[in-house]
Parts: structure tokens; C-alpha cells; sequence
């Protein structure tokens, strides 16, 4: 797919200003981490929208603060001894 943005020109000098003239790879990241973010995107498939390995994919989005769940099996226990120590 194909995606065209229109920005204003004083917007779009700005944002090439800040980030040099790699604005369209900018515009695909944001939207990776959106994506990801929102759970429409899995690691797999941010990893192949921005052509990286699962491992540079995962580096990706936890130098955004973005940190996968693995597992709800462990969400859940971690869950159960939380609330045993707010207990005490």
C-alpha cells in the first residue's frame, strides 16, 4: 500500500529541520509505534513494516518505552504476587 500525507510546507521545513531529510521513514516508525501502541500491530509485524529482525524490532519499540507481554500466564502471576504484597 501506498500512503501520501499532505503536510503544510512551513510544518513539513520544520519536521526536516528537526529530523533531516528522513521524514517518510519518521512518518512509517510513528506509525509502527501507533499501531503497536493501539494492539493493531504485533512485534512480527512492526519488524516487517520498518524491515528489521524481531530482536531490532523489540530494541525499537523498548527505546520508544514500548515493553511486549509474552505471556498472560506470567501477567497473571505477577498480578497474584502484587496483590500479596500490597496485602501486608
Amino acid at each position: 500500500m501506498s500512503l501520501t500525507i499532505t503536510l503544510p510546507n512551513r510544518i513539513e521545513q520544520e519536521l526536516v529541520s528537526e529530523w533531516g531529510d528522513d521524514l517518510p521513514r519518521k512518518a512509517i516508525e510513528a506509525l509502527a509505534v501507533e499501531g503497536y501502541r493501539s494492539g493493531a500491530l504485533s512485534t512480527g509485524e512492526v519488524a516487517e513494516m520498518l524491515g528489521l529482525s524481531i530482536n531490532e524490532a523489540d530494541g525499537f519499540l523498548k527505546d520508544r518505552g514500548l515493553f511486549a507481554i509474552d505471556d498472560l500466564e506470567e501477567v497473571e502471576k505477577d498480578t497474584t504476587v502484587l496483590e500479596r504484597l500490597l496485602a501486608k
